[in-house]
């Protein structure tokens, strides 16, 4: 009998997905040790988001929660999702902070690092995965899903030959705007089994009502392992619903390794969880919908509301329509990158301002300057040589690897915060978020300094 691993996101993408990752570790410390029980492949529980929303508005350690939940968690393999050189940050670090957050995070209880690159440039997560490996850790290498003409099968096949290559345990196909329909799955899934012979992955979201349908024909096409969400925090912009690809899965004759009764508690315990969050407004219903306009513009559903907020911040809805067409002619110019955080915003913003100044590339943002000298990677297609000259000059691009531009800083960094940093980690959270961390500590510190009281004896 055929398995399908089943992966859990309720702890990371799902709460991402639906309440922009504010689920504190004491909403479902309680329910861990079922969770353990119910015979998932993994539990996506740390990094994307997790990290900076930990700091910033939980005031929660990321490290002592991974920890918490290593504990409880003794049977499941735990995964993260991580940016290669980027970590969980928004610009590249340096390679030896690279290797240092990589080893603390498989120290402190990570199993499978799940890593990927915004331009499918594996330059970019070389040294996350070298450091993985020596760490005894589960490297799994991603492919950034994207529609464009020169993302085709063949070059898919290529960059899957090449995460083999450089090691990788298992490879993930991830469609980050839910827009793979079942034939692309299908006939993706099947070129990467027949191109590798690691297990391949796939991740989607159900934004456009796709997910569930695309799941069922890539495990036809011999898929080893989707993301599913337990029910009450599945669907809209999170993933397809545990229970009911699980239910489907066995009707279809595969084997799946979850329990019933178990998945029942789970949801059981999250389904207060979502009323209390409607409640209090974390989670707007909107976010629960299907919206296939992706699937009209090419647009993820993100980046969709990103313009729009854009758009009415400058009383100029009426130009939605412009700035959706000159969205893929941006992306064209810009050599294809797959529309995935940081890209999809740079391709956004410098579409509207394009529309709204009336004038192509009159103003270019700092982002796209960068990514056109080379900062970010190399662009999947040909750039625009006319707007590379206007950017660059006669400066050239830089062609090697970016991170290679980059002194070592941890040990430096060490130095500077050795009053606030209590450790290792401390100084990893405060390279990565140096102002969040920092306000961190220090309400950290005001929290567990010793009260002193003073009692006046009667003489």
């Amino acid at each position: 009998m055929v398995k399908v691993n089943i992966t859990e996101t309720v702890l990371r993408d799902a709460n991402q997905s639906l309440i922009a990752t504010r689920m504190p570790f004491q909403d479902f410390e309680a329910i861990l040790e079922t969770m353990d029980k119910a015979g998932y492949y993994s539990i996506e529980c740390w990094g994307g988001a997790t990290f900076d929303s930990c700091l910033r508005y939980l005031n929660e350690d990321p490290w002592e929660r991974l920890r918490k939940i290593k504990a409880k968690l003794k049977k499941t393999k735990l995964q993260m999702l991580l940016r290669g050189q980027n970590i969980l940050g928004y610009k590249h670090y340096s390679d030896d902070v690279v290797r240092k957050f990589v080893s603390h995070s498989i120290e402190n209880g990570m199993d499978i690092l799940r890593i990927f690159d915004a331009l499918n440039d594996y330059r970019n997560i070389e040294v996350a995965v070298d450091e993985t490996i020596k760490r005894k850790g589960h490297a799994q290498g991603t492919i950034a899903y994207t529609l464009s003409p020169i993302h085709n099968l063949e070059n898919y096949a290529k960059l899957g030959k090449q995460l083999e290559g450089m090691g990788v345990h298992s490879i993930c196909i991830k469609d980050m705007a839910g827009i793979m329909g079942p034939k692309e799955a299908y006939d993706l899934v099947k070129t990467l089994k027949e191109t590798v012979k690691i297990p391949v992955f796939l991740h989607t979201h159900s934004t456009t009502g796709l997910g569930p349908i695309t799941y069922f024909k890539a495990v036809e096409a011999g898929c080893d392992g989707v993301d599913t969400a337990i029910s009450s925090f599945s669907g809209g912009t999170s993933q397809p619903s545990t229970e009911t690809l699980n239910y489907s899965f066995k009707q279809m004759g595969y084997a799946t390794s979850l329990d019933e009764k178990i998945l029942k508690d789970i949801n059981d315990f999250f389904k207060p969880l979502k009323e209390k969050y409607v409640s209090s407004g974390l989670l707007d219903s909107f976010v629960l919908g299907t919206d296939t306009d992706a699937l009209v513009y090419q647009v993820p559903g993100g980046m969709l509301s990103n313009l729009i907020a854009q758009l009415k911040q400058q009383n100029s809805m009426d130009k939605l329509d412009e700035v959706l067409q000159e969205t893929p002619r941006v992306r064209k110019d810009l050599g294809y990158p797959p529309l995935v955080t940081p890209m999809s915003q740079m391709v956004g913003v410098q579409a509207a301002t394009n529309v709204l100044l009336g004038e192509r590339y009159k103003s270019i943002s700092k982002e796209v300057k960068a990514y056109l000298k080379g900062e970010y990677g190399k662009a999947p297609g040909e750039v625009d040589a006319e707007l590379v000259k206007k950017v660059l000059g006669d400066e050239k691009p830089i062609t090697g690897r970016f991170a290679d531009t980059l002194e070592p800083e941890f040990n430096k960094i060490k130095q500077q915060v050795k009053g606030m940093a209590k450790n290792d980690e401390d100084v990893l959270s405060y390279i990565l978020f140096p102002q969040i961390a920092e306000k961190f500590f220090k309400h950290r510190e005001e929290s567990t300094a010793v009260k002193v009281n003073y009692a006046i004896a009667k003489v």
